[in-house]
């Protein structure tokens, strides 16, 4: 059976993140590999850098120390302290003692582990530790010998190891290829169309912006961003390294706005059937009509919208007005009356409370973006394909991580597009490929 850590999911990533980016390993348990310094120093000496921590009834104390753990630890050591706590928020107190060589061995008793100079004591077998008097003021525990009911030592490692980046690099050049190499299916058109709809600044045209850049291999703004876009836009993405065409087009609109603000409605439907020319401007308050000056009157499939996504906010999605939601939802209804499979781009991930770069790999493993997913779900009613992404801003270069999830996105949007196309019926496939 696996040894699990007493930590919360919030606790271990406070204190990961409180360290710089940090991925904790569980080496040592108390209660399971024995209650000496022997047990302890044989499962964790040579480790590299360690954090101990120690669980009394009100408080959880730890120990972090850069250099491999010994019964009687030299080197500098960070001291912490907060108390056991199920909440979102606390408070981490610390101090950091001195580098301190001359300690004398031969005083200490084999049954107590020592950090600094009589700094941290900790005696495994009876299950108490002590601390010098200005140790225990600093980080705010209460004076005397403390008794513990449990002991954990974790080795501490980079959570972007170098394995790992290696992994990703592989994952992307693979995402990047199929990309490259994709033919949307039965060959009724030579590019797929993916329609971007969501509320005003939630990172539509950064989106765009991501995707160009991962794939030129360097950051650009083409896409306007920082303002409403009021036109209809299409972008085909070329490929930096022949610059021909990708296999999809983006294409962005007016965002989604309060009351009367924003796209109307009523031009989500001649969007999708492709009537809306690029660079159509539009007007909240006047829908397009068959009498415009350039609307389209007999759309190729080409010009039609094969996958739509719906762009959210990660750190907004719950607190969307009551007019939002319900603008969402009827868009929502537009979108499958027309027959077109929808997914979801939750953005701005990368700014959730408690996110790491190193979690930007594997976001849906992380509770701030599965409780997000939660909401999305509850709030908007979406069933399924909620994806992850963490656009480029105020970068000025590629992000390893930030590419991985954009091409993700990516990826699972062609699928999509290969629904709709598959499910065409035969007379709306006239036209294909001009």
């Amino acid at each position: 059976m696996a040894v699990t850590t007493r930590l919360t999911w919030m606790q271990e990533n406070v204190l990961q993140n409180w360290f710089g980016g940090k991925q904790f390993s569980l080496l040592y348990k108390a209660t399971i590999h024995g209650s000496s310094s022997g047990d302890l120093l044989q499962g964790c000496s040579n480790q590299g850098p360690t954090v101990t921590v120690i669980y009394s009834e009100k408080y959880i104390i730890g120990a972090y120390m850069q250099e491999s753990y010994q019964q009687i630890n030299k080197g500098s050591v960070i001291l912490f302290s907060f108390q056991s706590t199920e909440n979102s928020e606390f408070e981490i107190r610390r101090f950091k003692t001195c580098t301190n060589n001359d300690v004398d061995g031969q005083r200490c008793d084999r049954n107590i582990l020592q950090y600094g100079n009589h700094d941290l004591n900790i005696n495994i077998y009876k299950r108490h530790i002590s601390m010098s008097y200005n140790i225990v003021k600093e980080i705010g525990l209460p004076l005397g010998n403390i008794c513990f009911q449990e002991c954990e030592v974790f080795r501490c490692e980079d959570l972007l190891d170098q394995r790992k980046m290696n992994m990703v690099t592989e994952l992307s050049k693979s995402l990047s290829s199929d990309m490259r190499t994709y033919n949307p299916r039965r060959g009724l058109v030579h590019q797929i169309r993916i329609l971007l709809l969501g509320p005003t600044g939630v990172g539509k045209s950064s989106y765009i912006n991501s995707v160009k850049s991962v794939f030129r291999g360097c950051v650009t703004n083409q896409s306007v961003m920082g303002f409403d876009t009021k036109q209809f836009r299409t972008y085909s993405i070329k490929d930096g390294k022949d610059g021909n065409p990708l296999p999809f087009v983006l294409c962005d609109s007016m965002g989604l706005g309060e009351k009367e603000e924003g796209l109307c409605i009523d031009d989500i439907f001649y969007i999708l059937k492709g009537h809306i020319p690029d660079r159509y401007q539009f007007n909240s308050i006047k829908p397009v009509t068959p009498s415009h000056v350039n609307y389209i009157d007999s759309p190729w499939l080409k010009d039609r919208i094969h996958c739509v996504a719906f762009v959210l906010d990660a750190n907004t999605v719950e607190n969307l007005s009551h007019e939002m939601v319900a603008k969402i939802k009827r868009t929502r209804r537009e979108v499958i009356k027309c027959g077109v499979v929808h997914v979801v781009l939750l953005t701005h991930v990368e700014d959730l409370h408690l996110i790491t770069k190193a979690d930007l790999v594997d976001p849906y493993r992380c509770m701030p973006v599965k409780f997000k997913i939660e909401a999305v779900h509850k709030e908007l009613g979406f069933p399924s394909d909620i994806l992850v992404v963490s656009n480029y801003t105020l970068e000025w270069e590629l992000s390893l991580s930030k590419n991985f999830l954009i091409l993700s996105s990516l990826k699972q949007m062609l699928p999509a597009a290969d629904d709709f196309l598959e499910d065409l019926p035969l007379e709306e496939t006239d036209g294909i490929l001009k």
